[in-house]
């Protein structure tokens, strides 16, 4: 073997070694809906606050050790999971007044650029994404905590998070009983959820 030939290969061995370690940087995790809580509150009147969930979200993400702006979020909301524990509001809540779950089944969440700081607080990730609910999509930022990192109950790797904001539903479409503030225009969401690590060489599920 010449010696132009043993360098190229030393030279795409190392490559390849950097490459691989790189990619074992990046992990893949599933959001475990059995430990997601997705929680919404909007003012009833100036009198109270009326609070709800969704009962049912998934999702996926990854998180890039060597590089977190490389980190990226996907969530899904069934918006037909829905309750505010009154099976009338509820009916109210998914109809074309508000949801329209029977034309906009989802709520979607793409997360776009994700800017990390660690604070006292630990690890924050200021996400910028595409939120979509009741088909309308707006860029929005979410700042989200990282709670913790490690092994879980279950025998697996496990990261959890929780991020809370504030949205105005007019801003996608939603515009009924506003009319002396009997049902309020700002929703206050906290999103708290668990993912567990996929199994090296597994494709990351979408």
């Amino acid at each position: 073997m010449s010696t132009s030939i043993r360098r190229a290969a030393i030279w795409s061995s190392v490559f390849a070694l950097m490459t691989a370690q790189h990619a074992a940087a990046v992990d893949y995790y599933t959001v475990d809906p059995m430990h997601t809580s997705v929680v919404f509150s909007v003012a009833h009147s100036g009198f109270s606050y009326t609070y709800g969930f969704f009962r049912k979200a998934t999702g996926t993400y990854k998180l890039d050790k060597d590089n977190p702006a490389n980190n990226s979020f996907s969530f899904l909301i069934d918006a037909n999971s829905l309750d505010t524990n009154n099976q009338e509001r509820d009916k109210h809540l998914r109809s074309p007044d508000f949801f329209d779950v029977q034309q906009y089944p989802t709520i979607t969440f793409e997360s776009t650029r994700c800017t990390p700081s660690n604070t006292q607080d630990g690890m924050i990730y200021q996400l910028t994404g595409n939120l979509t609910i009741h088909g309308v999509t707006k860029s929005v930022s979410i700042p989200l905590r990282m709670l913790g990192s490690g092994p879980g109950p279950y025998k697996d790797q496990r990261s959890g998070f929780l991020c809370q904001i504030e949205l105005k539903r007019t801003d996608f479409g939603m515009n009924e009983l506003l009319k002396d503030n009997l049902v309020g225009d700002a929703v206050g969401i906290t999103v708290s959820f668990e993912g567990s690590l996929q199994q090296p060489g597994t494709a990351p599920v979408r």
